[in-house]
Parts: structure tokens; sequence; C-alpha cells
């Protein structure tokens, strides 16, 4: 029978081993989520452009890292680019880039549907104003655009946060590597285990009920 133990859950606990952990996956998320909106919105414009030279390439990268595992592009740059620079580059650094890489090509879709979801009227109104594509993307499109998507980007974002879990394969110390250190150094891998996926449900839950307030929010404004 299956015999269950957190007496050892205490403040040492949760400073020694979990808010360690849960700050790194906290930064990571926003510094990916911020990176990943900037070269998003780049790629998306890129492939909205009209210019072949501009849309191949963005393409290309968009539907390869879609197509690619995250831990797959996490492992490989982890290992890879050590063997080509000639030095390592340390488990963090590679979950902040290889983060902010992957995710900018899923934030480029929603950011591009975003676009695209503004009606042609808007774009046609801007450049009887006078305005060049540059000032009406800026003026008139990004911002609705952006509000029309805050659900959806917050939504990813929370399946970003969940995805930080996987820098785990590289030796980052993230939520779940601290309550997989803890379980080690407490002989209670099970409990903490346990504990790592009610955090994490917890945390989840909790985001997706904000988006989804949001959501009704932006829609009583339409």
């Amino acid at each position: 029978m299956l015999n269950l133990d957190f007496s050892f859950v205490n403040w040492t606990f949760i400073q020694g081993f979990i808010l360690k952990g849960l700050w790194f996956s906290i930064i990571l998320t926003a510094v990916a989520t911020v990176g990943g909106i900037f070269f998003g919105t780049l790629l998306a414009l890129m492939r909205l452009s009209g210019q072949k030279w501009l849309i191949l390439p963005a393409a290309f990268y968009v539907n390869v890292m879609r197509s690619v595992p995250l831990v797959m592009v996490i492992l490989w740059f982890f290992l890879l680019v050590p063997l080509l620079i000639g030095r390592p580059v340390g488990a963090e650094y590679s979950a902040f880039i290889t983060f902010i890489a992957f995710e900018a090509a899923y934030f480029s879709e929603i950011m591009r549907a975003g676009i695209q979801s503004i009606p042609r009227g808007q774009v046609f109104a801007g450049q009887a104003m006078g305005m060049s594509y540059a000032q009406n993307m800026k003026l008139v499109i990004l911002p609705q655009a952006f509000r029309n998507m805050i659900p959806v980007l917050l939504t990813q974002t929370i399946i970003l946060f969940q995805d930080t879990s996987l820098v785990y394969a590289i030796g980052a110390y993230d939520l779940l590597k601290g309550f997989e250190t803890a379980g080690k150094n407490y002989g209670r891998p099970i409990e903490t285990y346990l504990m790592a996926t009610v955090v994490y449900f917890i945390i989840s839950y909790s985001l997706s009920s904000v988006v989804k307030r949001i959501h009704r929010k932006i829609a009583i404004i339409r």
C-alpha cells in the first residue's frame, strides 16, 4: 500500500528548493513571451509583406520550428552550439535563447491571424489619409491586432509556462527541477512529484480563469 508522507513540507522546504525554481520558470516565461512576441511580430510582417525574399525565409523558419518538438530544439542548441563556438553556453542561457526562438514561430502565427482579422477598410482608411505601409501598420493595424489577440497570446503564455518544465532535460533549475531535487534530498520523490503536479495545475488553472475574464471583457467592448 502506498504510504505518502508530507510532513517534510515546511518553509525551509519551500525556500530552499521551490522558490528558486519557480522564480526561474517565471522569468523564463516572461522573457520568452516578450521576445517571442517581438520576433513573432517581425516574422508575421515578413510573411504578409508580399515580398518573396521576405516571405520564403520567414515561412521556412516558422514551419520548421512548428514541426520540431521543443525538447529537441533545447537539446540540439545545448549540445551542438558549444561544439561550434568552442565553449559551453550554459543551461540557463540555452533555455532563454531556445524558448525565444521557438515561441517566435508560434506567436508569429497568432499575430499573422490577428493582423489578417482587421477589416481591409481600416487599411484603406489609413492609406486614404496618406499613411505609409509602416505608419499604417504601426498606428492602425497592430494596435487593433494586439487587442484582438490578447486572450490567445495569454493562452500561449500559459502553455509556455508549462513547457518550461522541459529545461529539466538540460539540467536548468526550474520549478520541476526544484521539486525533483527536494525529492532526492528528503527521500520522498513520489510526494514531491505529486506536489509539482498540483502546483502546475493551480498556476495554469488560475491563469486560464484570468484569460477567460479578459476574453469576456474584450467581447463586451467589441
